[in-house]
């Protein structure tokens, strides 16, 4: 069973991403279907494209668009899944819908990287991060772990890998490396912690 330029996927876990354990008790965070930062995110690959050669494999853990796994309400109100819904939990997606990927370590997808932001440092600012500037995290080969890189203002797109909240930057907008000074700290809020 393989598609013939698309991946077939499905997800790890339920659809949403929405409750929270605490000892025994279970915390539902969000019950509305149409918020995106509440859908599951994480797939397994269960075919891959007979097209063309993918670094993705059968069985690799993939992190892919918000939309894929999400349900939505027609002119109606019917309740309806995405268009990229095949049969019994299965998805079929394109290459482009597809982030990050591993394979004994997480690799991002041509063309981008992965950057966790700073703590604010300035004592004159009340934001808790430094604008555009991250340390790359994951990355296509194109930069080095931990490099300090500054990027172009709205080109980042917020992810929680790992309990962990990092930017995904197309690597064109990356547009300077910055040398260590040595009083960089990463910034993780505590409800990207959770989970």
């Amino acid at each position: 069973m393989n598609a013939y330029k698309d991946f077939i996927i499905s997800p790890i876990g339920e659809r949403y991403d929405n409750v929270k354990q605490f000892d025994d008790k279970e915390l539902i965070l969000n019950t509305e279907i149409s918020n995106h930062q509440f859908v599951n995110r994480k797939a397994k690959v269960i075919a891959t494209p007979i097209l063309f050669q993918s670094p993705i494999n059968v069985g690799d853990e993939v992190i892919v668009h918000h939309n894929i796994f999400r349900r939505w309400h027609d002119v109606k109100g019917r309740e309806r899944n995405s268009r990229s819904y095949w049969e019994d939990n299965k998805y079929i997606i394109s290459e482009d819908q597809i982030y990050l990927y591993k394979k004994n370590k997480w690799r991002a997808m041509p063309g981008y990287s992965f950057i966790k932001p700073l703590k604010a440092t300035d004592e004159f600012n009340n934001e808790l991060e430094r604008p555009l500037v991250g340390i790359i995290k994951y990355s296509d080969g194109n930069f080095n772990k931990d490099e300090l890189v500054g990027v172009r203002p709205d080109s980042k797109y917020e992810f929680i890998i790992n309990g962990e909240r990092l930017y995904r930057v197309m690597n064109n907008f990356i547009t300077i490396k910055y040398e260590y000074q040595g009083n960089e700290e990463e910034y993780n809020p505590s409800w990207a912690q959770s989970g």
